[in-house]
């Protein structure tokens, strides 16, 4: 067995605690990691390729299926800050509970640009420049979204794009909600891709040349569309997204199976080979395959780092 992780290997004011609340992967620039919240504070686990994961997720009686992950105060255009649920509660709904919920300022932003309703500081926010795209994921699937200027990077990287491009940069956050609803009433390009969906299609992606060129005849048709759009505060723009290197196994033709654990309970092991979103490829222990691993599913639980390894079952030659 390799060497465990050092526990949480904390970039911020968690360092020292070896169990922590998962709140999901995000993206930077530098690469993905695991963002979660210590009894000292939010911190960060760089996640890299060669990297070993070694954790237990907390499961059992009086255990709830998932934690609330507090609420988020936005402060002005880049500045959020965010708060642990005060009371450690299950969440009630999504990953939150009720208190938590009616304290988060961004429950208001998707319908602002009908409601005209907002704190301050989310107002400030979604005043900055906001860029409409259009993602194609592993599969050929492909949506249309929003990113403000502060997450026009990191927001087609935390979904798992394969290719995406910009194509329009809009005045403000309520324009370009307006964009987006009527690419998607004008042209039926949806605003939602499931994460299931998003991980069968990494199970056999599509070559990435092909995916690029449907993006590409995508994002074709919404810059004519747009042309003809009589509406102010908004320019059709031609810029590609270009995804992270950390990305670039998990897109091409390595064979791969699903994980063989759910990641709801239990002690885990694998290493990270590539990532795309939330979904990993990773090697095991004791196991030859490539594993596809969601590590979504670790979001509102509670793991604690340590040297632990994947249970892996009796796997039929045929899968591989």
């Amino acid at each position: 067995m390799s060497e465990p992780l050092e526990p949480l290997e904390p970039t911020g004011p968690g360092a020292g605690s070896a169990q922590a609340l998962v709140r999901g992967v995000s993206w930077t620039p530098a690469g993905p990691a695991l963002s979660l919240t210590t009894d000292d504070g939010d911190t960060y686990l760089p996640l890299r390729p060669g990297q070993w994961l070694r954790f237990r997720v907390r499961s059992g009686v009086g255990v709830p299926a998932r934690y609330c992950l507090g609420y988020t105060v936005v402060q002005g255009p880049t500045d959020t800050r965010h708060f642990a649920c005060p009371t450690h509660q299950p969440a009630a709904r999504g990953y939150q509970c009720g208190s938590c919920f009616a304290r988060d300022d961004f429950r208001f932003m998707h319908d602002f640009h009908r409601s005209g309703i907002a704190p301050a500081g989310l107002r400030a926010y979604l005043a900055q420049p906001h860029w409409l795209y259009i993602a194609t994921f592993a599969d050929g699937a492909v949506k249309v979204g929003t990113a403000s200027q502060r997450s026009k990077w990191s927001r087609l990287a935390d979904q798992g794009a394969v290719a995406a491009q910009y194509v329009a940069r809009a005045r403000d956050g309520s324009v370009v909600r307006v964009l987006e609803d009527l690419v998607s009433s004008d042209l039926g390009f949806t605003q939602f891709v499931r994460g299931s969906a998003k991980f069968h299609a990494l199970l056999s992606p599509r070559p990435p040349a092909l995916l690029e060129t449907a993006n590409g005849e995508a994002a074709g048709q919404v810059r004519a569309m747009l042309d003809g759009v009589a509406l102010d505060g908004f320019d059709v723009v031609r810029e590609s997204w270009e995804p992270s290197p950390c990305s670039g196994t998990i897109t091409g033709p390595t064979p791969r199976i699903a994980y063989p654990r759910p990641l709801d309970a239990g002690g885990h092991g694998m290493r990270l080979e590539s990532m795309a979103g939330s979904h990993a490829l990773v090697t095991l222990d004791d196991a030859d395959p490539v594993f596809l691993a969601d590590l979504s599913a670790l979001k509102g639980r509670k793991i604690h780092c340590g040297d632990y390894a994947t249970d892996v079952p009796a796997l039929q030659e045929s899968l591989f």
